[in-house]
């Protein structure tokens, strides 16, 4: 079977659709090429994507596929964009999968107001994958009637090839790693650690990534004199293993996802979860033996959370050597593979 993925340029996009699709690479058994559109350094943004528009026609033309595979977001330019993909596909009479990666809210409430908008612009689709049932139920809604498949991000089997469960010490250090920005719930974070820093002097919190309130964060802890708090910035390889292995707890209180891969790896790296039933996560999510998902955003509830895990060691062991073989079995980039390829087979 021969797929052609359009996906982001994956040498300079370090995002969850690249990241999705540089993870799963080495375990296709299928023939899937890799088609890059959207952003390319040094080149205006309207002349790739015309550039990229022609070369798709082209590759229609003279390549053929059993599948194609669209990847956008839940937003406006992704949306007119890809449905452009759709039309080009279709004129050569393409089976063709949207896969929705990202769902935003804002977005939501936009085609609530004028379904139709939205499912005439996919209308010629043959079928669709989502990271969630939620959005499954919202496309349905919208008036989607071709099948919708759920799916998962996937954590890279190289992440944790050399990682032993049983190797792991207890040491009172939550771990926060993802984008810093306000919808990750960074300050959320900060006010909870706060909180049980003033009672736990030896706790710690490590914050890993960067964003556009990474400067502001620094400060905030800076103001409030918050002890034990450690910025990486940005982490990958031997350095983002590290960050896993160091940590006993993994904390994400995020306004909205589709499956965050992070929340995915560090259940791999066996540690208990303590984030929001956002996205794809309240799917599968076992409250108290994968840990605790927190419906609102006040600081105090995640102090509570996190000190009853901080305080109880052989739970956080139990908890972290649940999510360790459930993340092995249901979420490693070899299986995420396997599974994608069984969906390509049924919409071919």
């Amino acid at each position: 079977m021969r797929v052609l993925i359009n996906t982001p340029n994956l040498s300079i996009h370090s995002g969850g659709v690249s990241n999705h699709y540089i993870g799963l690479k080495p375990f296709w058994n299928y023939e899937i090429d890799y088609n890059v559109v959207g952003k390319r350094k040094g080149y205006p943004r309207l002349f790739a994507l015309l550039y990229d528009y022609i070369r798709f026609i082209i590759i229609c033309a003279i390549r053929k596929y059993d599948l194609i595979v669209l990847n956008p977001s839940l937003g406006r330019t992704a949306i007119k964009r890809d449905s452009l993909f759709l039309k080009i596909a279709k004129c050569f009479n393409m089976k063709v999968l949207i896969f929705f990666h990202g769902w935003d809210v804002d977005m939501v409430s936009k085609i609530n107001l004028n379904p139709n908008k939205f499912k005439q612009k996919f209308i010629t689709a043959d079928a669709f994958l989502v990271l969630s049932k939620d959005f499954k139920f919202d496309l349905i809604k919208w008036g989607i009637s071709k099948p919708v498949f759920l799916t998962s991000t996937k954590v890279n089997d190289s992440l944790i090839k050399h990682f032993d469960i049983k190797s792991k010490k207890h040491s009172q250090t939550i771990l926060f790693l993802s984008r810093i920005e306000i919808y990750k719930g960074i300050y959320t974070v900060l006010e909870a650690f706060k909180i049980i820093n003033s009672k736990y002097p030896n706790a710690k919190l490590i914050i890993a990534g960067d964003g556009t309130e990474f400067s502001k964060a620094m400060e905030f802890v800076k103001l409030n004199k918050i002890k034990n708090v450690d910025f990486l910035g940005n982490v990958t390889g031997d350095d983002l293993i590290q960050a896993f292995t160091s940590a006993d707890v993994y904390v994400l209180p995020s306004h909205s996802e589709g499956m965050p891969t992070t929340v995915l790896e560090a259940m791999a790296f066996g540690l208990p979860i303590v984030s929001r039933p956002v996205g794809g996560l309240k799917d599968f999510f076992q409250e108290n033996i994968m840990g605790y998902l927190i419906e609102g955003l006040e600081p105090k509830d995640y102090a509570v959370k996190l000190e009853s895990l901080l305080n109880d060691k052989e739970t956080c062991k139990l908890i972290g050597e649940y999510n360790h073989e459930y993340a092995k079995s249901k979420f490693m980039a070899s299986n995420v593979a396997l599974d994608m390829e069984a969906i390509f087979k049924k919409v071919q």
